[in-house]
């Protein structure tokens, strides 16, 4: 049996980690001094309020024992190789500490590096999910894991624009980043979509790209939001009976990357429905 592995920076909703049985490790999320682990005992709602407090906050990949800990695991239940998906090296250093965990353990672990960061990777590891579904082997779930983060795009506008530009995420867009620029990563690249008046507009500009992009090909989509569950609900809405738009899936954005947007950021990720 291939058991599927990923971290908590991927925003894997519950309902597809236990639809695939996808075991998700947790990050580190350390809030004035005290550290936390993703999703585990921190929720998304308290992070965001103790970040409205004013807290000091930085996130840290998992330790490699906790990643040995969690293949340990999954062949004590039974797995007899495992596929370890996660956040791109640009963006942690998880890769490396699983793939140092790896080494540590009997079972067989293929670690793979998406080269992506939040959603992105949950819809690589869904990928990865159907095609070992479909009888596929391991280098064929990477594969399909792979082409999927190569293939991801997003459109959003980011909350809390000074902690972006703070953490040096964004320093390749240039100009100055509002709560209501929308931004655009395609293959890997960032850049300024538009700047629009208000949120309102920033949504419906949103929508209209999504469309644009579902009748060139049919796509999956993810609504993201931090603490703004209406703003996704009503873009959700909007887009989930648009021809091409396979399906849609809201997700909240937890600490791991809202650390490093802050609330109120909202916006769309895409890939091609294989």
């Amino acid at each position: 049996m291939i058991r599927l592995i990923t971290d908590s920076a991927a925003m894997l909703p519950a309902d597809l980690r236990d639809r695939y049985q996808i075991a998700v490790v947790p990050l580190t999320i350390t809030i004035d001094g005290h550290d936390h682990s993703e999703g585990v005992d921190l929720t998304t709602a308290d992070f965001y309020a103790r970040l409205h407090e004013g807290a000091t906050v930085s996130t840290a990949a998992p330790a490699p024992g906790v990643f040995a800990a969690a293949y340990r695991a999954a062949a004590a239940t039974g797995a007899t190789a495992i596929l370890s998906i996660h956040t791109g090296t640009a963006y942690s250093a998880t890769v490396a500490s699983a793939a140092i965990a790896a080494r540590l353990v009997d079972v067989p672990v293929d670690v793979v590096d998406t080269g992506v960061a939040s959603f992105p990777v949950a819809l690589s590891v869904w990928s990865a999910a159907e095609r070992l579904a479909a009888g596929g082997t391991v280098d064929m779930a990477a594969d399909a894991a792979l082409r999927t983060a190569a293939e991801t795009g997003s459109l959003f506008v980011v909350g809390a624009p000074e902690l972006a530009r703070r953490g040096g995420r964004f320093v390749a867009v240039g100009g100055t980043i509002t709560p209501t620029t929308v931004l655009e990563l395609t293959g890997g690249t960032l850049g300024e979509l538009a700047h629009v008046a208000d949120v309102s507009e920033a949504i419906e500009l949103m929508i209209d790209r999504t469309r644009q992009l579902g009748r060139a090909q049919p796509i999956r989509v993810g609504v993201g939001h931090a603490v703004r569950s209406e703003v996704a609900g009503h873009l959700a809405a909007c887009l989930e009976h648009e021809p091409g738009v396979a399906s849609v899936t809201v997700y909240d954005i937890g600490p791991s990357v809202g650390a490093h947007t802050g609330a109120g950021t909202v916006g769309v990720v895409y890939a091609p429905e294989r």
